[in-house]
Parts: C-alpha cells; sequence; structure tokens
C-alpha cells in the first residue's frame, strides 16, 4: 500500500490541531495498554470492544468472561482497538498527515464529530454488508477513510509525498552502500532518497487510494482488511465535509491565497 509522509495543505484557521494530535496519543495509549497485558488477554480485551455483525444482530452473545460495553457502543469503541503495530502505524500516518488539514478546515469540535460520525457509519456499512459474520472488527481505519475523502474535497491541488514500503525497503540497501562509501545518492529511479518518496497532488494520491478501497471491496478481495468499512467511511466522508466544514472555507482548494486567510491565532470557530 502506498503511504503517505508529509503534504503542503496549510493551516490557516488553528494554531494547533489538538484533536487530532489527541485521538493518535489515545490510540497508541490504548494499543500500549493492551499489549502490556495489564488488562487480562490481548485477544479476549479486543473481542469485548471490537465490532461483531452478528453480536449487533442479537444472533450470538460473547462468553460471560469477556467485558465489554453493549454491542451499539462497539460502533465506537472499536475505532480505538488495533491488532498490531502495522496497523496502528499505517492509521496513525494517514491521520497525522491529512487530519490536520481537515481539523483546520472544520474547526476542533466539529472534526471530533466529524471523525467519530465517519467512523460509526463505516461500522454500519460493514455490518449490513456481512450481517452473519463473527470475525472482531476493530480499528481506526473507516474513520480515516473519511478524513482522506474530506482531505480530496477540502484540498485537491495540495501536494501530497508518499512512499511505497516495499519498494523503499528494497532500494535502501543501495542507498545505503552508496552512503557508505561517501557517495551522495539523491535520487533513484526518480525517487528521493533515503525514504524514496515521490511526489503527486491531493486528488491524485487520494483519489487513486480511494480507488483501490473500491476494487477491494466489490472484487470480493479477502484477507484481515475490511474493505467495505473503508468505503462506508470514505462515503460519510463525502456526504458529511461539505456539512461539517466552516463556512468561509470552500471546497476543492477554493479559499483564495494563504496571504489573504486569517491568520491562526486570530481565527475563531465557525459553524459548519
Amino acid at each position: 500500500m502506498v503511504m503517505p509522509i508529509y503534504d503542503d495543505a496549510p493551516l490557516r484557521y488553528l494554531r494547533w490541531p489538538i484533536v487530532n494530535w489527541t485521538l493518535i496519543a489515545l490510540n497508541v495509549v490504548i494499543f500500549l495498554l493492551v499489549q502490556s497485558e495489564m488488562l487480562g488477554d490481548p485477544l479476549t480485551v479486543v473481542r469485548g470492544f471490537a465490532i461483531i455483525p452478528r453480536v449487533l444482530f442479537g444472533e450470538a452473545e460473547l462468553a460471560d468472561w469477556i467485558v465489554g460495553p453493549p454491542p451499539a457502543l462497539t460502533l465506537v469503541t472499536a475505532l480505538f482497538f488495533h491488532s498490531s503495530l502495522m496497523h496502528l502505524g499505517s492509521n496513525m500516518l494517514f491521520l497525522y498527515v491529512f487530519g490536520d488539514n481537515v481539523e483546520d478546515a472544520m474547526g476542533s469540535f466539529h472534526y471530533l464529530l466529524f471523525y467519530l460520525s465517519c467512523g460509526v457509519c463505516s461500522g454500519v456499512f460493514y455490518i449490513y454488508a456481512t450481517p452473519h459474520s463473527i470475525t472482531p472488527l476493530i480499528g481506526a481505519s473507516g474513520a480515516i477513510s473519511g478524513v482522506c475523502a474530506a482531505f480530496l474535497l477540502l484540498h485537491p491541488r495540495a501536494t501530497v509525498a508518499g512512499i511505497f514500503p516495499p519498494l523503499s525497503l528494497a532500494l535502501a540497501p543501495i542507498w545505503l552502500g552508496a552512503w557508505l562509501s561517501g557517495t551522495r545518492l539523491k535520487s533513484i529511479l526518480g525517487l528521493r532518497a533515503p525514504l524514496f518518496s515521490f511526489v503527486a497532488s491531493g486528488w491524485l494520491f487520494v483519489g487513486v487510494w480511494i480507488l483501490m478501497q473500491l476494487i477491494n471491496a466489490f472484487i470480493g478481495e479477502g484477507g484481515a482488511i475490511a474493505w467495505m468499512a473503508h468505503v462506508g467511511g470514505i462515503a460519510a466522508g463525502l456526504v458529511l465535509t461539505p456539512l461539517f466544514k466552516r463556512r468561509r472555507h470552500r471546497l476543492f482548494d477554493r479559499g483564495g491565497s494563504l496571504a489573504s486567510a486569517p491568520r491562526p491565532q486570530d481565527a475563531g470557530e465557525d459553524a459548519p
């Protein structure tokens, strides 16, 4: 999968994207807490807070020793649990790169509501797509899919730098050998060393990413990734972004030059 590493869309209204940072921190803390086994067996703990379609539809019940919230609340709690360090890391990287700009365009409180709404919608979409599944669904991917869709609507002309991890790992020994020999290797195959990153417009990077989610979902690609939850998050993001954004922040990067934008320390929260 292609991963973003940064974008050049400026923050126009907020000095600090506090909600986005808090969401990232909360996900990391919960992951570390669960993996430390302080709360018990990680798989058992996660199962109690995960979305399980058959449980939500009343067709099955969790074992008595599994502790968790009422089934309906798992549509929210599942967003804060992750199955592995790679699962957590990839989700948080997407949230770090794109979430700050979406929070800036919406305001912190509205961004939090937007994020949770996209996450819940992705869960609902998933359970209706797989109503008889007993496989637990966890992760922030659905909410983050909504954030990516929002970024596409808000900043399609921004520049996004990304990497393709397998290719980066394959080229790393070449760069390391050149560096050890004293050779300055700036790029390989047009990709910038040492991460071998590339740049693309926001509409191309996020648009292709969304297209891949749709293809994987509708060709029935299985595995550990709940593609239909991604589709639900994307749909929610596209629908909700115009409702949650600040009134004066236009869609499709039509907000005027940065020089004419209000400084972060002077800007207040707008109603959507």
